[in-house]
């Protein structure tokens, strides 16, 4: 996946990796630069997270570690994290959905092409036969991302599951999916 974008030149490829001990730092780094980015269309974290980040970020790779959830980073040549993206497991080989990425890189596609390929890693890597995410009526870059990854409004979402804001959920049946 290359992208032609502000953080740097098609040939560098940003990689997809498994959230690592390793990558707190740049994760940090990549959540308190784009806070206030973030905000704008999803609830901010709150002073909490950032003050508590080191354990989050430990209790995150044990989820991972226990099954719970698979939770991956974007990183570019550099080192840094351009995006988030994660598996939460449920019932029925299904998990949802999450993903946000840095501003720097909004509207240049990495979005949708990391999403299309974790959800190739869903199908081959977990097992999984149907992702669903939610994202707020306001966040249309959100609803694009979904739907050029194949997903299709599956109705309303709760509120408290997006911060208050109204929303709509999303669904992919990867049944249909080549298994790679």
């Amino acid at each position: 996946m290359a992208a032609a974008s502000s953080f740097g030149s098609v040939a560098e490829m940003p990689e997809l990796q498994r959230l690592r001990a390793d990558h707190g730092p740049a994760v940090l780094a990549f959540e308190l630069a784009n806070r206030t980015y973030f905000a704008a269309s999803i609830s901010d974290r709150g002073d909490e997270f950032f003050d508590q980040f080191t354990e989050r970020h430990a209790a995150l790779l044990a989820e991972q570690e226990a099954g719970v959830g698979a939770f991956y980073v974007l990183v570019a040549e550099d080192g840094s994290v351009l995006g988030r993206f994660n598996l939460l497991f449920a019932e029925d080989r299904t998990a949802e959905l999450g993903y946000r990425v840095a501003q720097d890189v909004a509207g240049h596609g990495v979005a949708t092409a990391t999403v299309q390929e974790l959800c190739q890693l869903a199908a081959a890597r977990y097992g999984l036969r149907t992702l669903r995410a939610a994202t707020s009526r306001d966040n249309a870059a959100s609803q694009r991302v979904l739907t050029k990854a194949g997903f299709l409004p599956a109705g309303p979402a709760d509120p408290a599951h997006l911060g208050g804001k109204t929303g709509t959920w999303y669904r992919l049946d990867l049944a249909a999916e080549p298994v790679a």
